[in-house]
């Protein structure tokens, strides 16, 4: 039996991931989680085969929960999930460990293709985004954002969304100080000078809302 704990904050969302999973005769919820607190006990406690990660929940974000994840239980594959086109975020996740990103509104035959695959050792992404990257010259220009560390970007995208450097330090368990250096570091790698440059970048590749 492949047994799945869900993390997203949104009831209906966990609700419609567990219809889909428990429609499968080899496949069951094992349990739930709405924030990354309880995300983090409930599969600490709990045996499963994977986990599908909501990218965006209210204490920290799926990245950071990833990255202890990953330091955690390295083997555990880890599907992410996000109203963001995989464009925005697809790469980033799967180098900082994910197993597979999927779109929210990708359809429930997806959602289990993609669990399939990463509970067998795969990597999951779409098909239209493989073969958008197939088809990507090995000479065009790898966008600004993808070129930043894991803890800038994330760092960056909360800058984004409008929040102080004081608000990330205490999402990030860092320094008011800290976030202050990220900040100068990744301006520099991005070429801009502003936090306004930063949002409407964001803005323009759909990295937030």
């Amino acid at each position: 039996m492949i047994k799945i704990i869900i993390v997203d904050d949104h009831p209906v969302v966990r609700r419609g991931l567990g219809q889909i999973i428990m429609a499968e005769k080899d496949m069951q919820v094992a349990g739930e989680a709405e924030n990354a607190k309880e995300a983090l006990r409930v599969i600490r406690q709990t045996p499963c085969n994977a986990v599908i990660l909501d990218i965006n929940l209210p204490d920290i974000s799926g990245f950071d929960v990833l990255k202890i994840l990953k330091n955690e239980r390295p083997a555990l594959p880890v599907l992410i999930m996000s109203f963001h086109e995989e464009e925005s975020y697809a790469r980033q996740v799967l180098k900082a460990g994910a197993s597979g990103y999927l779109m929210k509104n990708s359809v429930p035959e997806e959602l289990i293709k993609a669990l399939r695959k990463i509970c067998s050792g795969g990597k999951y992404i779409s098909l239209s985004f493989s073969e958008r990257l197939a088809s990507e010259p090995a000479s065009s220009e790898i966008p600004l954002h993808e070129k930043l560390s894991e803890r800038e970007f994330q760092i960056m995208c909360q800058i984004a969304t409008g929040k102080s450097l004081k608000e990330i330090g205490g999402n990030l368990c860092i320094s008011e100080k800290t976030v202050s250096t990220y900040r100068a570091r990744l301006l520099e790698k991005m070429r801009m000078k502003t936090n306004a440059d930063l949002v409407g970048y964001a803005l323009k590749h759909k990295l937030i809302d």
